[in-house]
């Protein structure tokens, strides 16, 4: 036994060691699968518990427990990357959104009413009741005000503690709940498809007035003007006139449809013929192109070429003109065969581009967003702030959006950021995990520790089912998608890198976390204020 402490001594002595180990050991751990689901990263944080508790009871000290900045440090990096991965369809997003994040913060208000009636009920004083709270919903922020607001820094802490370990599990469960839903989704991006179409119309169709009123979910590449004319790259002022032989891409429903209009599916297939235009994929590595738009290049105009389709990270996405284009995207280009050189030369073209980490647009993002975090939020009578996690979130998705601004590039590659995202995930809850553990033990020595955990599940329960019930049953909202807002409304990474695990990283998880992070962040800070004033 002296040997074992001895162990854990000398590791609880070494943080950064430490860290890395349980990193190592929950990340393997987070593979096994029982009955097809795994925890994955979630595991790191239940292991971060089990050691520190284990120590905290043989009086072992946890400087890692100590050492928020470490954690603070992953969590940063982990929602910076989050919000640059999902701004480029978060504010189209949040447009149509804005019903569900009333309902959210709707549902984050009965949680707490709930957690104050039962709590209550139960005889736990306001200030444990509120600090359980914050742990059913697993928010540190909201734990930080009821300690302020109540001037009590033990009961809440407690209550937090005893209540986080379900708030994540509880959590898990329902995410994985959405997701068995996934399969009837409804919502997702529809495969391209393309086609060779022959013109049997005399309406002499533009190729922009077409690709205007499909409002841009087609694509035309190629066109051969009569039977013995070369193929063409389509430019927008082409017109189409019967007889001829013009390629689009586009979703399936789509394709079908402009196929009816112009004519027939033609059995000759331009793609093939590749004797005078070629395709390429290329990918995006020159500083230069990154955060402009496709329309920006303008390279009919310098290479009578065109940009047929964006693949980003895994995703396959049709070349609108105002999408904007970021280092590492692999674009696919239609030109004549001579031209090829000199496009994989003006792209750049290198693997370069899918690790480049623009380290200048990373520090000032993750610069910007702690300072943004830092600045006092007058409301009521009192003031909040927004915190670290919840300011790199809303610059990230700024910064994902606009792409550039000036000379300064603000995006960064897919893979690097999906790369960096999971590392500071892993990192924060490793240190978080090890925080809660030191708080379990004397959780469990209090004689309430029973009632709070009956308050926490109660209230973790509502909060999850509400999500559940209201998304699926009055949005209509996706199971991928959902399993995303899950996450977003615990303000719980672990939960979305569970259903980042599952979907394999499916963008409408980030999208779905993104669009209520922000809300429930601010929200569970005021009514974490407001519970601590009611204690």
């Amino acid at each position: 036994m002296a040997v074992v402490t001895g162990a854990i001594e000398f590791l609880a002595s070494q943080p950064v060691l430490l860290m890395f180990i349980l990193v190592g050991i929950g990340s393997a751990l987070g593979e096994i699968k029982i009955k097809r689901v795994a925890v994955a990263a979630a595991a790191v944080l239940f292991i971060a518990i089990a050691f520190s508790a284990w120590g905290t009871a043989r009086d072992v000290e946890m400087p890692l427990a100590h050492l928020e900045i470490l954690g603070t440090f992953g969590l940063v990096m982990f929602t910076y990357t989050v919000g640059v991965l999902s701004g480029s369809n978060f504010f189209a997003s949040i447009r149509a959104g804005w019903r569900t994040i009333l309902a959210m913060i709707g549902l984050l208000a009965g949680a707490a009413a709930i957690a104050f009636g039962v709590g209550k009920l139960l005889g736990l004083d306001g200030a444990t009741v509120g600090g359980t709270l914050s742990g059913a919903v697993t928010n540190t922020p909201m734990l930080a005000a009821v300690r302020s607001a109540s001037g009590d820094a033990n009961a809440p802490t407690i209550g937090y503690a005893v209540a986080y370990v379900f708030g994540v599990l509880g959590m898990l469960l329902f995410a994985q709940m959405a997701l068995r839903q996934a399969p009837k989704d409804t919502d997702a991006p529809a495969p391209l498809t393309s086609r060779t179409i022959r013109v049997e119309t005399d309406a002499m169709p533009s190729i922009a007035g077409l690709e205007d009123r499909y409002e841009g979910r087609i694509k035309f590449a190629r066109v051969r003007h009569g039977e013995h004319n070369p193929i063409l790259a389509v430019s927008e002022e082409d017109v189409l006139r019967r007889g001829d032989l013009v390629t689009v891409v586009g979703p399936a429903a789509a394709v079908q449809a402009v196929t009816r209009e112009l004519g027939h599916q033609s059995s000759h297939d331009l793609i093939s013929d590749r004797r005078y235009l070629d395709f390429r994929r290329i990918t995006v590595s020159n500083p230069m192109l990154s955060g402009r738009t496709i329309e920006e290049l303008d390279l009919e105009e310098h290479f009578s070429a065109r940009i047929i389709r964006v693949r980003r990270g895994d995703v396959d996405m049709l070349a609108e003109p105002h999408l904007v284009l970021q280092t590492g995207d692999r674009v696919r280009v239609v030109a004549a065969r001579e031209r090829m050189d000199a496009l994989s030369k003006y792209f750049g073209d290198s693997a370069r581009g899918l690790a480049d980490i623009n380290p200048v647009g990373f520090a000032a993002g993750l610069a910007l967003g702690v300072a943004l975090g830092l600045i006092p939020i007058p409301l009521g009578g009192m003031t909040f702030k927004l915190g670290a996690a919840a300011g790199t979130l809303l610059v990230g998705l700024v910064f994902g959006r606009v792409g550039r601004i000036g000379p300064f590039v603000t995006t960064m590659p897919t893979s690097s950021s999906q790369a960096i995202s999971e590392l500071g995930l892993l990192m924060f809850l490793a240190q978080a995990g090890v925080a809660a553990g030191t708080q379990i033990a004397a959780a469990f020595a209090s004689g309430e520790w029973l009632k709070i955990l009956v308050l926490g599940v109660i209230t973790t329960a509502f909060l999850g089912a509400g999500m559940y019930f209201v998304m699926r049953r009055f949005f209509r909202v996706g199971g991928t998608r959902l399993s995303g807002m899950v996450a977003g409304v615990q303000t719980q990474p672990a939960v979305l890198a569970f259903a980042n695990a599952k979907t394999n990283a499916d963008s409408r998880v980030a999208l779905g976390y993104a669009l209520v992070y922000p809300g429930a962040m601010v929200a569970k800070i005021l009514l974490g204020q407001i519970m601590g004033l009611l204690a």
